[in-house]
């Protein structure tokens, strides 16, 4: 029995080992003291080390990513501004917990609920922002739950708006890394989460950060921490340095020292072993194709020259490219119609597939057009 044991521990140490692409170095799940846990680089969405990811579990204030994310969203839209007034209802100053203790009727700026919610973990604050853009906590809910679907985060319900233990109020760590790969496209996010130190009620009452990683971990930038009974010690970690962006969530920590030793843990193994790269476009890449039947006789290929890829250190220039392109395609071509697209491989793992496009539109001839043509082609003739 204990043979059997051992042999199946050695396989699964082996699938890690050789599932890892060549160039990084594995990590044991005991060097990360927490019962859930991953590691996601944000510009590619690519996991480069998960413990249970999928795990549903409670996630205290980690919740309020996903409300972070709704009101950033609502600003950008036009929907709501940072100088508008948020007046707390009964409801959002009777929340528990992380607060600031707003009393019913007490008005903010969105700027300020954004701090105390995010700076504090505010409960209260976290509620009333909800029901600015929504018009209720139920319905900001449902939307959560919405935006939850369209990011596929297949493990999540929201019960809430700021992470309260409350029965069926669930995600995973997989889940919370989507969301706040998400949130941090919004760069204002950082203004909030990369703060020490603020106060609101004009210099009445101070915020310190819950996230004491802005103190010690070089290249932080946010994000997220929550503690409850339910939840255990918490974290949603961002952090970037030499153009790799990184995400570490750690779920149901025992402490809070646990989850901060873990999410750095986490974020250090991705730095010493990942870097993100430009790719060269292959010169066949730009080749012009021939169009049958149209008003012109080729289209130009368009190509994202700002790609990136995620490569294990040390082995760009191992990184194969390859083009699947169209030799000649038949109008009508539109604008930004797909050609074909390059495939970057390391060790034939697929990296990445970047598509190509036309630059510009070519349209079909038509006997009208053929006669207009014939017709300038006459007038030009000397």
């Amino acid at each position: 029995m204990k043979l059997k044991k051992m042999s199946a521990c050695l396989l699964a140490a082996m699938a890690v080992i050789f599932s890892l692409p060549l160039g990084a170095s594995a990590m044991s799940e005991e060097e990360v003291k927490a019962p859930s846990a991953v590691l996601m680089e944000a510009q590619t969405g690519k996991v480069l080390y998960e413990k249970n990811d999928h795990e549903q579990r409670a996630c205290a204030s980690i919740t309020k990513v996903m409300t972070l994310l709704l009101v950033m969203e609502a600003i950008d839209s036009g929907k709501i501004g940072l100088n508008d007034t948020v007046t707390a209802s009964e409801h959002a100053a009777s929340m528990g917990g992380s607060d600031i203790w707003l009393e019913p009727g007490e008005s903010m700026t969105v700027d300020d609920m954004l701090k105390a919610t995010v700076i504090a973990s505010a409960n209260d604050a976290a509620v009333a922002l909800a029901e600015y853009v929504a018009g209720s906590e139920d319905e900001f809910v449902a939307q959560m739950n919405q935006r939850a679907k369209e990011l596929g985060m297949k493990d999540t319900v929201f019960k809430n708006v700021n992470g309260l233990d409350e029965d069926g109020h669930v995600t995973s760590a997989y889940d919370i890394a989507l969301m706040s790969k998400e949130l941090i496209k919004h760069k204002k996010i950082y203004d909030y989460t990369k703060t020490w130190m603020d106060n609101v009620r004009g210099g009445k009452t101070q915020l310190v950060n819950t996230n004491k990683l802005l103190k010690s971990y070089k290249g932080i930038t946010g994000l997220k921490t929550g503690t409850t009974g339910k939840a255990g010690s918490c974290i949603s970690a961002t952090a970037e340095r030499d153009g790799v962006s990184l995400v570490a969530v750690v779920l149901g920590s025992s402490s809070t020292s646990d989850r901060f030793n873990a999410a750095s843990t986490l974020l250090d193994y991705g730095f010493a072993n990942w870097s993100v790269v430009k790719p060269q476009i292959p010169p066949e890449a730009n080749v012009p194709i021939v169009v049958e039947n149209g008003m012109n006789a080729v289209v130009e290929p368009n190509v994202n020259s700002n790609e990136s890829i995620l490569v294990p250190k040390g082995k760009a220039g191992d990184v194969k490219s390859k083009v699947s392109l169209n030799s000649e395609i038949r109008a009508p071509v539109e604008q930004g119609q797909v050609l074909g697209k390059i495939t970057y491989s390391l060790n034939n793992e697929v990296l990445k597939e970047s598509e190509i496009r036309a630059k510009k539109a070519v349209e079909a001839i038509t006997f009208a057009s053929a006669f207009f043509l014939l017709f300038r082609l006459t007038m030009m003739d000397p």
